[in-house]
């Protein structure tokens, strides 16, 4: 293949990432050589428009939707929360008669909007510190008579 491709460099006198002929060229021509294949074109184009209006509305209307019911976590420094007990797995009782959350635990910082680290105790320090907003519960102490 490289042979063609070189005789037909030095016929041309072009480079072989170069196309013989522009692209606009190559559109022109291919338009005329059926009668079908402008109204395909436009066709196609039009497909095209009316699917990214599609994507563009849909994108808006789940945008809505989510900030409609989305609240950001007020979530500080100092805070006392609670952390699900869904992937400690040193936890001595069985799942079904473990706490689904076990705590609190200290938030020590904030990692962006979506995670918090926390301050483990000694039973839990197996456990990365780290979890996102959306597992962790604040904690609300009540006073028991």
């Amino acid at each position: 293949m490289s042979a063609l491709y070189h005789s037909k460099n030095t016929c041309t006198g072009r480079e072989r990432v170069e196309s013989p002929m522009p692209v606009d060229h190559l559109k022109k021509n291919l338009l005329a050589i059926h009668p079908t294949a402008k109204d395909f074109h436009e066709m196609w184009k039009r497909a095209c428009d009316t699917a990214a209006k599609c994507i563009a509305e849909v994108k808006e209307y789940n945008k809505q939707r989510w900030d409609k019911s989305h609240m950001e976590p007020d979530f500080k420094e100092g805070d006392q929360v609670l952390v699900p007990t869904l992937n400690f797995n040193n936890l001595k009782q069985p799942k079904k008669l473990r706490d689904s959350f076990v705590g609190p635990f200290t938030i020590i910082k904030l990692i962006g909007k979506n995670s918090v680290e926390v301050k483990l105790t000694e039973e839990s320090s197996g456990k990365h510190p780290v979890f996102p907003v959306s597992l962790v519960k604040p904690y609300f102490q009540t006073e028991v008579d």
